[in-house]
């Protein structure tokens, strides 16, 4: 049984490499959100048996958390590069006929050729819509729509643009040559009952799953949504003297698991040699 029990350590350690090794790869990736491998114990008794004459039958992996901490925020001075203070995720869309939502942090957004924003996969950044009020008409996905950025001021083809600006509440401006200005929208926000049930994709990008609960819009700078710093990237929050400590942890565990395996075997060919 010892061979199982320690055959379950090496499992256990193994895979707690492997979500090291994982973080320790993406400590330069945009808006990266580093894991960690959970351990529950095994037990397993006869209804009869007393319990305090049992030993354990090793461990299993309870799961592998991601951990949504804020990383560091570091400036680009790229007006469309966007960074969130916040829990909250940008929200994006494939163009047609796809048309699939997906929540990012990674702000690193730019202009196709057809002059929407679009992240790093090429998902359109969604906005809600513009009124007098300044108030988004509604909070929600039938509102959003895909944020373009016009090269000249509408219905004044011979006047360009000037400039785009993107304040702490993800308004986004432009200004036009002849010192006019114009709002595009508001960039629209989504955040979850519970970050860690969100389903990643890759690329700092998550879909909304049974165990995150459904997402819940809104717009930057109130509350749990945070704020949007244009001309900035949230980076990666791997912190790389912890994880290499965790990777020298998880290699002792190991090593000493590989050991116990080791003696077990050595004591049941003394066993098995006894009679000559």
């Amino acid at each position: 049984m010892s061979f199982y029990t320690s055959l379950t350590g090496l499992k256990a350690a193994q895979s707690d490499l492997a979500t090291v090794s994982n973080n320790v790869a993406n400590v330069n990736s945009t808006a990266f959100k580093k894991s960690r491998t959970n351990f529950g114990d095994i037990f397993a008794a006869a209804p009869m048996q007393t319990t305090t004459q049992v030993a354990g039958q090793g461990t299993r992996i309870t799961g592998i958390q991601q951990q949504f901490t804020q990383g560091t925020v570091e400036t680009t001075d790229k007006t469309l590069d966007l960074a969130i203070t916040g829990e909250a995720f940008f929200t994006v869309k494939t163009p047609p006929p796809t048309l699939q939502v997906s929540y990012t942090r990674n702000g690193a957004f730019k202009l196709d050729d057809n002059r929407y924003v679009v992240d790093t996969v090429g998902g359109r950044l969604q906005v809600f819509p513009w009124n007098a009020a300044a108030v988004p008409p509604a909070i929600n996905t039938a509102a959003q729509t895909d944020l373009q950025i016009p090269l000249t001021k509408p219905g004044f083809p011979t006047i360009q643009l000037s400039s785009v600006g993107v304040t702490v509440d993800g308004t986004v401006t432009a200004t036009f040559a002849d010192s006019t200005t114009q709002v595009l929208g508001q960039v629209a926000m989504a955040a979850f009952p519970s970050n860690e049930g969100l389903r990643q994709k890759g690329d700092a990008h998550w879909e909304a799953t049974l165990q995150s609960g459904a997402p819940v819009y809104g717009t930057a700078n109130a509350g749990l949504y945070g704020a949007i710093r244009s001309g900035a990237l949230e980076r990666s929050n791997v912190d790389l003297t912890e994880e290499l400590v965790a990777l020298i942890a998880a290699q002792r565990n190991f090593q000493a698991n590989a050991k116990a395996i080791e003696t077990a075997s050595t004591i049941s060919n003394a066993i098995v040699n006894l009679r000559s």
